[in-house]
């Protein structure tokens, strides 16, 4: 099945705010790089990029994202920051030169084996330098496990095929198994913590758009216009019938956030 780029920047920012709050804390355990490297992988539309690299002093930062309407928005915005630059590159494939400081918020669980993606992080990241991530793990929220529900039901399932997105679950590890690889891979400090943030959202409707930002996403790379409209419609209405039409609608969600420290 022939996918396409449906990541919409404008939706994704839609809660620019709630996502913010995970790379805030994220950054807060960075030490600065005056002078140095950053890569920021999956940097979308290229705003905390942009923040990292100034709050940290770094002399230059490089974003890489694999959809072109992400990079697009990012250079548009962003093309008159010193030391900032946008590639187009696939965060599974990165491997250097090595840098001051390796980020990636809210983009590694989109990557299959993380005890081998790390390894292969930490081979691009400079003596005394750092590695900053955070990944989703709201997996077992009804939010996250209506899409698989919708997925298997005709006429997606057939429209599908043998090309049905996982919600990236099964790829993401828990707190203690990242800290036990940082550690194996050499790291004189870390932290690795389970964090809920919890959003006010206006409505429990409200979580539909949220989800189309991120978790729905590979759905429409893979569904034509209609087909993805009717996906959308069936989502909505067991989400609902799951949540009740609350106003306002606390939407926890749990994440997963670490930073390490490699001397040699």
């Amino acid at each position: 099945m022939t996918t396409r780029d449906a990541w919409d920047p404008g939706q994704y920012d839609r809660f620019a705010a709630e996502r913010r709050q995970p790379f805030v804390d994220l950054l807060a355990l960075c030490r600065p790089v005056p002078g140095g490297t950053i890569v920021d992988l999956g940097c979308g539309p290229g705003a905390l990029t942009v923040e990292l690299h100034r709050a940290l002093g770094a002399g230059h930062t490089t974003g890489i994202d694999l959809s072109a309407a992400m990079l697009a928005e990012a250079r548009e915005r962003y093309a008159d920051v010193d030391g900032v630059s946008f590639e187009e590159g696939d965060l599974a494939a990165w491997s250097g030169p090595p840098v001051d400081l390796v980020a990636a918020s809210a983009s590694l669980h989109w990557v299959p084996n993380h005890r081998e993606l790390l390894a292969r992080l930490r081979r691009g990241i400079r003596p005394g330098g750092q590695l900053a991530f955070q990944v989703p793990a709201n997996f077992s929220h009804v939010s996250h496990r209506l899409a698989k529900v919708v997925a298997a039901e005709e006429p997606f399932a057939s429209a599908l095929g043998d090309d049905k997105p996982t919600d990236r679950g099964d790829e993401v590890l828990a707190p203690e198994t990242y800290a036990e690889i940082l550690y194996a891979l050499g790291a004189s400090e870390q932290v690795c913590r389970l964090e809920v943030y919890g959003h006010r959202l206006d409505s429990s409707a409200d979580v539909v758009q949220w989800v189309l930002g991120t978790l729905l996403t590979p759905y429409r790379s893979r569904l034509d216009e209609a087909t993805f409209a009717s996906f959308v419609d069936r989502y909505r209405e067991l989400l609902l019938e799951a949540l009740g039409d609350q106003r306002p609608y606390f939407y926890p969600f749990r994440r997963i956030l670490c930073w390490a420290r490699f001397d040699g």
